[in-house]
């Protein structure tokens, strides 16, 4: 019953690109701490490696949701996304949804963006980015790869304005963005593009929040 919705893995129109910026908005990590209705239950945390215009994202996400002492839920997922520039090339992920475990296979071809999952194949376009949070260019899209089970996820962005956000070390100005349709939740981008916030409700009806760590 605690089985959290899948939105794992989006600035401003054009204000940052993803890989290939000459002023990289993310550092080698980025890490967030996540409570569910105030009480904390895990860690989201990416690892970037630059080498030259190519980047490597490496994802890690740990969730355990306790009950009365008892573990009620758990959530892993392992992720890296390969880009060429602004250009996504491929990702790979594992996840173990409370028991229920995916796979993910996804590259570029001269097709689309070919994508193996354990339910069978699909080629999206060739343009379709994956759900991890970290790019803002996702706000201009309609249509994701669930990074989670390899399905497309089709989406409406909707902007609400800049505000303060509260971090672990104080607070920073971002611009709020909801998301709806198959991902649905709020998600924050600081002026340099960068991710800084995310909050949704969870199947249950609690409520996920990151809170970012630097």
């Amino acid at each position: 019953m605690f089985r959290l919705v899948a939105v794992l893995f989006l600035a401003m129109a054009g204000a940052v690109t993803a890989a290939g910026a000459q002023d990289p908005p993310y550092g080698p990590t980025l890490s967030f701490a996540v409570y569910r209705n105030g009480e904390p239950i895990g860690r989201h945390t990416l690892a970037f490696q630059y080498n030259g215009p190519d980047l490597t994202v490496s994802t890690t996400i740990d969730f355990s949701v306790k009950v009365l002492g008892f573990t009620a839920y758990r959530y892993s997922h392992r992720g890296q996304e390969v880009w060429d520039g602004d250009t996504f090339q491929s990702a790979t992920t594992q996840t173990d949804d409370n028991g229920t475990k995916y796979t993910v296979r996804a590259r570029r071809t001269a097709n689309g963006i070919d994508v193996q999952r354990s339910s069978g194949r699909e080629v999206m376009p060739a343009g379709t980015l994956p759900t991890s949070h970290w790019n803002v260019r996702q706000i201009g899209q309609t249509t994701l790869l669930n990074t989670q089970n390899g399905a497309p996820a089709h989406i409406q962005v909707t902007p609400l304005g800049r505000e303060k956000v509260k971090t672990a070390t104080g607070w920073i100005d971002a611009n709020h963005y909801r998301y709806s349709g198959d991902v649905a939740k709020d998600q924050w981008f600081d002026e340099r593009g960068r991710w800084v916030k995310t909050t949704f409700k969870a199947s249950d009806g609690s409520t996920i929040e990151y809170i970012l760590q630097e």
